[in-house]
């Protein structure tokens, strides 16, 4: 229950996962307009789109690099914020009920 405001209250979220079988961390930050650094593994590129710095989860420079930009760049924050704040509303448990109904009614 404490998340969102934690969430809210950071400069940005770091998620080096080498595995991720979604990304839900990922967007509840965004969801919570804190910018994202997160690894290039697996799913987390389809799921952040260009609302998120990437790196290679293996390379820490690479971390620590895109970490660093965003906290010393305030306009790309502020753009990352907006981005992941629109790409966050994409992924609604209604959009995706919706999305599985069409589905089924289709068969």
């Amino acid at each position: 229950e404490d998340l969102p405001a934690l969430l809210s209250g950071a400069r940005l979220f770091a998620f080096p996962s080498l595995y991720e079988g979604f990304g839900l961390p990922v967007l509840e930050a965004m969801a919570c307009g804190t910018p994202v650094v997160c690894s290039k593994a697996s799913s987390l590129p389809e799921v952040t789109g260009d609302a998120a710095l990437l790196f290679d989860p293996l390379d820490v420079e690479g971390l620590t690099a895109a970490m660093g930009r965003i906290l010393g760049d305030e306009k790309l924050r502020e753009e990352l914020v907006e981005r992941g704040l629109e790409r966050a509303r994409g992924f609604s448990w209604e959009r995706c009920a919706r999305q599985t109904l069409a589905v089924l009614e289709s068969v």
